[in-house]
């Protein structure tokens, strides 16, 4: 892989946001103490405290049912939490309106989905600043320089012009990590990032998620069933029945294959 994200990385400077509370190295970007989300009688989060520090590539892994999803959501600020208490970037998410928290997602978060979610009548380029033009956010020289840095690291220069219909599942993927990128964010959140590629266009898209929080301090959390996939990460959480059962430094695929089958065997 070719792309320069050395280089990317170096010349880039993380934004000041206005009126959004900064957080430091030593602060986790995401914290979570004695979390709780229940569905009427459905437990789908069940007391998890956690943190995930800046710089770390974090996979949640769970069988089906188990509430990582569940969590994602919570975190950024899409779902409520029941009880207990959630910092994103600083911000305690339960005391927040949902204007408040519309505006930290825009500014302090970025979105990787499987479906891509690419506007269909837009350029690549021009789905890459979309969220800018949501948020009524003017590009300046600095941030258009980012953007043209993303787009060559990523190697999209020659398909920049060209509509999602017109790209491959790994380019329109690399689009989505170039549009949650652009705004330089506290944390991405990856849902299932590689669920609809081939394994040549997988393996090319984690190994740029880990390169980014490893050498170039991107905090990502991806939520995945693939054990080839969590194994690029850098820590492991395993969620069953809503509670933290496993957090794990860097596994094989193997290592996690066999703790998965644990717990649904333990769950039997």
């Amino acid at each position: 892989m070719s792309w320069s994200w050395r280089r990317m990385w170096r010349d880039a400077r993380i934004p000041s946001v206005m009126g959004m509370p900064s957080i430091t190295n030593a602060q986790p970007v995401v914290r979570l103490r004695d979390v709780t989300r229940t569905y009427g009688q459905v437990v789908a989060l069940a007391g998890i405290s956690l943190d995930i520090h800046r710089g770390r590539f974090t996979a949640i892994m769970g069988p089906s049912g188990s509430g990582k999803s569940t969590l994602m959501n919570v975190a950024a600020g899409l779902d409520d939490a029941t009880s207990g208490e959630v910092l994103l970037a600083g911000a305690n998410l339960r005391a927040m309106d949902d204007d408040a928290r519309t505006r930290l997602r825009r500014e302090q978060v970025g979105f990787v989905f499987q479906a891509f979610n690419l506007v269909p009548t837009l350029s690549a380029r021009e789905n890459i600043v979309l969220p800018f033009e949501l948020a009524g956010r003017r590009i300046d020289a600095e941030t258009a320089a980012w953007v043209d840095h993303l787009i060559g690291a990523l190697g999209l220069a020659d398909r920049i012009t060209h509509r999602p219909s017109e790209l491959s599942g790994g380019q329109q993927q690399r689009v989505a990590i170039a549009r949650a990128l652009a705004s330089r964010p506290a944390i991405i959140f990856a849902d299932e990032p590689t669920g609809n590629l081939d394994s040549r266009s997988s393996r090319e898209v984690l190994t740029l998620l880990r390169t980014a929080a490893q050498e170039y301090g991107q905090t990502i959390a991806m939520v995945s069933h693939d054990p080839v996939a969590a194994s690029y990460a850098d820590r492991v959480l395993v969620i069953a029945d809503g509670r933290v059962v496993g957090d794990h430094d860097r596994l094989t695929p193997q290592q996690i294959s066999d703790l998965l089958i644990g717990f649904e065997v333990g769950a039997a």
